[in-house]
């Protein structure tokens, strides 16, 4: 039988990496103040955040407010991702159970509790600790009260091992190797790691009790060359993914496939639709006040930048 962690009273820890989003990391900690967590089932939390090189004053923020968040304890390291600031949370985490969720999630107050009862739930279940709880995600550009969002068909998330919203005993992470640091841009450290939690033998647990609420501001027309940037870098990372583990799964995931260029290519008419010509529809749904449909519709060429990412990256390394 495995490790039996998880069927004694738990001290947790919560790690966020974050890298200036100070204004929702407050909402974020604010939130993770109130939990309400059984005694009888957990001897307690932390709040591990890792600063993660920021310029907007989010290092001076966590100095300053570590009275009014006695769970509290942060860390600062060099601008390297969010992989190597989740691997220093989770060396300096004192909990047996570590929960990821990102700086700009802001949770429920039932939140913890409903990770620790599914945990506690699953070993009884499983007769093992080998399974990791995953709670429930949902997008939102509701700033001032992000957990009034619904749930939408778009907040489905198919990922074995995303950090959104997650909870795993330590020595798991430790024995799978931590994450690699050497995916340093945007996408797939996460699912990467948890490709080698599937190798160890760890089931998924949904837990849908456990809600966490996305916040990304209103999409704008300004975003998108930052978004077309996240796709490209998502696609090196894609290669890097497919590096460690060639298998097709992995190239269904990245859309490194035949399927994906066909589709994708198809969809945006070969690069025809894209943001200079899909601008003036985007912009009146956004003046319709529909920012998250101009978000669903620019995806198409969008995931035609990711794809495209993924072929160059992959055709330099050959």
């Amino acid at each position: 039988m495995d490790d039996t962690v998880v069927s004694k009273t738990v001290f947790v820890s919560i790690v966020i990496p974050t890298y200036n989003r100070k204004p929702i990391l407050e909402k974020c900690l604010r939130a993770l103040q109130v939990q309400k967590l059984s005694a009888a089932s957990a001897s307690g939390y932390e709040v591990v955040v890792v600063d993660d090189g920021s310029t907007d004053g989010t290092w001076e923020f966590l100095a300053e407010c570590k009275d009014e968040f006695p769970h509290l304890r942060s860390f600062q390291q060099q601008h390297q991702g969010p992989a190597a600031a989740r691997n220093l949370g989770i060396k300096q985490a004192q909990g047996d159970i570590i929960v990821f969720i990102d700086s700009d999630l802001v949770v429920t107050e039932n939140f913890l509790q409903a990770h620790v009862d599914a945990l506690k739930q699953g070993q009884k279940k499983l007769k093992s600790d080998r399974f990791f709880t995953y709670g429930a995600v949902i997008n939102t550009c509701n700033f001032h009260n992000p957990t009034s969002e619904p749930y939408k068909i778009t907040d489905f998330s198919a990922a074995f091992f995303a950090t959104g919203n997650v909870a795993i005993p330590k020595h798991w992470l430790e024995k799978a190797g931590l994450f690699d640091t050497r995916f340093q841009l945007y996408g797939w450290e996460d699912l990467e790691l948890g490709v080698r939690l599937k190798k160890l033998g760890l089931k998924l647990i949904k837990c849908p009790a456990a809600v966490g609420y996305h916040w990304h501001p209103p999409f704008s027309l300004e975003q998108i060359p930052r978004l077309i940037d996240k796709e490209i870098q998502r696609g090196r990372m894609g290669v890097l993914f497919y590096q460690k583990h060639p298998t097709w799964e992995v190239r269904m995931m990245i859309q490194m496939t035949w399927l994906h260029r066909l589709l994708w290519g198809i969809l945006s008419l070969n690069g025809t639709l894209n943001e200079r010509t899909m601008a003036p529809l985007l912009q009146w749904l956004i003046n319709l006040g529909k920012p998250q449909l101009a978000l669903e519709i620019a995806r198409i060429f969008l995931n035609w930048y990711n794809v495209k990412g993924v072929y160059e990256a992959y055709a330099q390394l050959r």
